[in-house]
């Protein structure tokens, strides 16, 4: 499978769980003055995690642009250098917002690994 193939299971998978399907937010987050950049799939969801903000929905599913190039998770200094270090990729990610936990969590996991894949 090329990565096109695996993203569109992907999202495919959790739609079929009841998840609601999220387009990528912008790269350069718009409402959150703590981050110069996208950094993680949650990034647009943290209101939602907060109880800030209702989104309408409890399940979401998105494949997230983002970008890291420093902070906790750094391998800036390895870009270049190996082929599998970049500062751009899509994270996949899958989210409950107070409808399950972790072992549905997992179960999903585990069922779009060995059933899906």
């Amino acid at each position: 499978m090329n990565s096109q193939e695996i993203r569109s299971a992907y999202l495919a998978f959790f739609k079929a769980q009841g998840h609601t399907i999220v387009e990528s937010s912008s790269l350069v987050p718009d409402n959150d003055p703590t981050l110069l950049f996208t950094n993680s799939g949650m990034v647009q969801f943290k209101e939602a995690f907060a109880l800030k903000e209702n989104r309408g929905y409890t399940r979401a599913v998105s494949s997230q642009r983002c970008i890291r190039a420093g902070g906790k998770h750094n391998d800036l200094d390895n870009v270049g250098y190996t082929a599998r270090h970049h500062t751009f990729f899509e994270m996949l990610g899958n989210f409950s917002f107070g409808d399950y936990f972790k072992a549905e969590a997992i179960q999903f996991a585990w069922d779009f690994l060995t059933k899906v894949l």
